[in-house]
This record gives structure tokens, sequence and C-alpha cells, in this order.
């Protein structure tokens, strides 16, 4: 196996048994999904992480097919020792509906004719394509997932998810993408489409008969490959463009006077093109660029009110010369969450690579979502639910509840409710050699509370100052909602150190 890669992988495929209602009222009477995964569950399932591809993306995230040499689309921040670490967690990536990797799409074969769909598919949304995934997740067993991550149209299936399903997310990674699509990336789409459907071997969709992605054949190539073009271009950034190609000619010494190829970026732009023909459907990028221009999570023009169901910790980056989606429309992102008072952090990628950087910085990638899923907080590792005592009771009662619980710490609440103290088994031991009644006469006043999200290393350090093994953990309305314990802290740190 290569260092850092997740060696040979292979696609699978899960077929849903029921229809897939769509948010256009139609329904998918079969849905297959095509995935890959990386890595294996805990034994609590907990460790699951889904990640999103963009518009020409796939299931193959990293590692290599049988017989091939090209790697997974994001294979350098996906293996061992990586940012998604595959020692660590479970990575899973499926192919979106719609697309032509496997997952059902118009290329796929309808039940109700034997012959494929073309565009008698129905239109898919962004929405669809993350209620499908959920299908795959729940047929993987998987109750709630670490984190989702994603860019460019992949961190927007994020947030939907964070929206659709919000108790199914704890952690949401969103790389250069937006909260609605603007009149410029539609407009963008819309060139691509059009290029598509005014070819005429587009044919009214109806081209599989004679198209094949092997080889040259008939069908809308052209078309396609005029969309792939334009939709390059808006990939890179000025600079990046100034940076490969300058104004360099391709195969000559000087400008020919004519409508050859003249420039090294149109040789490279026609090479895009041509290749991309090779490996993805016309109608596939039909569905899934509409599917992006509907994409707007604002509700009555409020990206905060649309957002308010999330509950996920979010990290969202962008990328510095963007501007298909340019900063600005993350940092509304950033804005809306902390609004709702969600916890986001903000981290800008420096980069002249223009939108395709969240491609192609794997060193800054790895380093920024590397530490934000290692991060740990109180939350990640406290024991919630835990039983308390209420101020007043007896020593007898204390010991009781101590041992039919099977707990050493029992946190005091006074009758409304709120932590006033703390008692340990060490104190009931000694109340009982000093013959003491009443817990109030042994119980620690000056209690040391941890927040649910502050780090692991603040509370860890707080309990070896004070020379004590369990911190109560208290929310913003001054409520008990669990224990934190030297002995989880030090569970958590051997998990990392394996």
């Amino acid at each position: 196996m290569i260092k850092g890669s997740v060696g040979t992988v292979e696609t699978h495929h899960y077929t849903h048994p029921s229809p897939l209602l769509l948010e256009s009222g139609e329904t998918l009477s079969s849905v297959t999904i095509a995935y890959e995964t990386y890595g294996s569950l805990n034994r609590d399932n907990g460790n699951a992480i889904l990640l999103c591809h963009a518009l020409s993306g796939d299931a193959h995230v990293a590692g290599y097919h049988k017989g091939e040499k090209r790697a997974g689309w994001w294979d350098s921040v996906v293996g061992p020792g990586k940012a998604f670490d595959t020692d660590r967690y479970f990575i899973i990536c499926s192919n979106v509906i719609g697309g032509c990797k496997g997952s059902t799409g118009p290329s796929s074969m309808s039940p109700a004719t034997g012959k494929p769909y073309g565009i008698t598919f129905p239109v898919i949304t962004v929405r669809d394509m993350v209620n499908a995934q959920k299908l795959l997740i729940d047929y993987l067993g998987i109750r709630r997932l670490y984190a989702v991550a994603g860019g460019s149209m992949g961190g927007m299936q994020v947030l939907q998810w964070t929206v659709n399903y919000p108790e199914m997310v704890k952690k949401a990674i969103v790389i250069a993408a937006t909260g609605y699509s603007t009149p410029q990336q539609i407009a963008f789409n819309e060139v691509g489409r059009y290029a598509i459907i005014s070819d005429p071997g587009w044919n009214g969709g109806n081209y599989y008969d004679r198209k094949s992605y092997d080889a040259d054949s008939e069908g809308p190539s052209r078309g396609l490959s005029i969309a792939r073009m334009v939709g390059h271009i808006t990939y890179l950034s000025n600079e990046s463009m100034h940076e490969k190609f300058g104004r360099a000619l391709q195969g000559k010494d000087r400008i020919g006077f004519d409508f050859s190829t003249d420039f090294a970026v149109e040789s490279y732009l026609h090479h895009q093109g041509d290749t991309f023909t090779k490996r993805f459907d016309a109608n596939s990028y039909l569905y899934i660029t509409k599917a992006i221009d509907y994409f707007d999570l604002t509700r009555d023009g409020s990206l905060a009110e649309g957002l308010r169901p999330a509950a996920a910790a979010f990290l969202v980056i962008a990328i510095t010369s963007d501007w298909l989606y340019p900063p600005y429309q993350s940092q509304e992102i950033v804005t809306a969450l902390a609004a709702n008072n969600r916890e986001v952090r903000y981290s800008e990628i420096r980069s002249n690579y223009g939108h395709d950087a969240f491609l192609l910085e794997a060193g800054q990638l790895n380093y920024i979502m590397g530490r934000f899923l290692s991060h740990s907080v109180v939350a990640d590792v406290m024991t919630p639910d835990i039983p308390t005592i209420e101020e007043g009771t007896t020593i007898a009662v204390t010991a009781r509840r101590m041992v039919t619980q099977g707990v050493n710490h029992l946190p005091v609440l006074s009758l409304d409710g709120h932590l006033v103290g703390i008692v340990t088994s060490w104190d009931i031991a000694k109340a009982v050699a000093s013959n003491y009644l009443w817990l109030d006469e042994i119980m620690s006043r000056d209690v040391i509370t941890a927040a649910p999200g502050e780090p692991i290393e603040d509370a860890a350090k707080r309990m070896e100052e004070n020379a004590i093994s369990a911190l109560p953990v208290v929310n913003g309305n001054g409520n008990v909602i669990g224990l934190i314990t030297s002995e989880a802290i030090s569970n958590l740190i051997g998990r990392a150190g394996q």
C-alpha cells in the first residue's frame, strides 16, 4: 500500500427497495446509489464521515481502482494520517442521483420502458440528492454522522444535510460554497446547458444508442465539450492562468493570423473539454447544473432563517482567489450561523488556484480540516443525564444513591434545579467516620465547572490544577447537563494515540 493511501478500493451499489419522493412531487420508482467506503466503523458507529462531491465528481474519492493509476478526486486529504484519517474515521462518499457514475440518473434504464431515461428523468434538486444519501446512511446502520464535508456543490449538500437532518450531523465542513446560487452562477450554467441542447447530437436527450464514453462516437460531444470549457474557466483564476500559460504559443513560434489554435491556454481548454466528454454524460450535466441553480436555503430572503434548523458545529472555508463562489458568500454563511448562535469557524485558503483550490491545496486543507475534526470539546466526552442529589438530603440517602447509581460524584442541586455543590464518595466516607448526618455539612460549595463547548484541554488543566477528578458540565442557563471525568479524558487521549 502506498504510504498515506487507502490502497486499492472498489465501488459498491445499494438499491433502495422503495420509491423516492422528489421535491418536485415526482417519484423515482427505483434508486441505486454508487458508493465507496474507507476505514472501519467503531463500536458505536459514531466515527462516520460523509464526503459530498462537486458537479463532475463521483464516489471514488480516494485510493485506486484495480488496474488504474489515477487516484480518487480528493485522495490528498483522505487516508491514513490525512485530515480524513481512515485509521480513525469511517469515510463514505456516494455518487449523487442524477449523475452518471453508478447512481440512478438520466443514463440509467427506466423500469417503465427498459430504455435510458434521457430527459424523461425527473428534475432533481440538492435536497433530493441529500435525501438519497440519507437512504444510504440508514442502510449502513449509521444514526449520526460525525461530520459531513464537501466543496462547491458538495458544500451545498453539506448545508442541506444540516438543515434537513440537524440531529444527524455533528460537524459540518463547507468549502467554497454558497447558501444560494447567484444570477452570475446561474448564467454560466445556462451557457453550458444551451451549448449541449444546441448540439444536433443531443437529439432531444435521446442519444444513448449512439454514445460511448470510452471512444469517439456520436452524441452531444461538441456541446458538452464547450460547456466544460466555459465551466473550467470559472474554476481557475486570472493569476493561475497567468502563471500556467501567460501568452505562450502552442506548438508555434509566432501567431498564425488565422483561426487555428495559437495560444497554449486555448489548447488546454480544448483538451479539458475533449477529455470530459469521455467520462461524463451530457444529460447529467443538464440535470446537475439545474439542481445547483435551484439551490436556495434562504427563507423569506433570510439565510439566517433558512439555516435556523442547523445544529452542527461548522467550519466554513473560502478561497481568496475564487471568483465563482467568492469569499463574501462563505462569510454570509458564517454571519447567518452566528446570528443563530451556532458554533462556527471561518478560514480562508490563500491560493492563486481559484475555485479549484479546494481540490489542490492539500497542505492547507489537511491542516485546517484536520484540526477541526480532531478538536474535541467537553460535550464530546462528557457523561450526559447524570444522577444528582437535592440539597438538604441526609448522608444516608446520598450514600444509597451513589451505590445504586454506581457513581463516585453527585452534583448537588437547589430546589429550582441549579448547581449549589458537589459531593464525592470520599466525602461520604469522611462523613460516616465523623458521624455527620446531613449533606449540607460535607458538600463542596465552591464548585469548579466546565462548559459543553470548551476545549477538553482547558477542562483537563483545571482538574489538574485543583487536584480534582470530575467537573459538572453546566449550560448557559446554569443547568447541569453532564459530568466530565479525568478517566474519560484519559480514554480520549488513549484513542487519539492509537
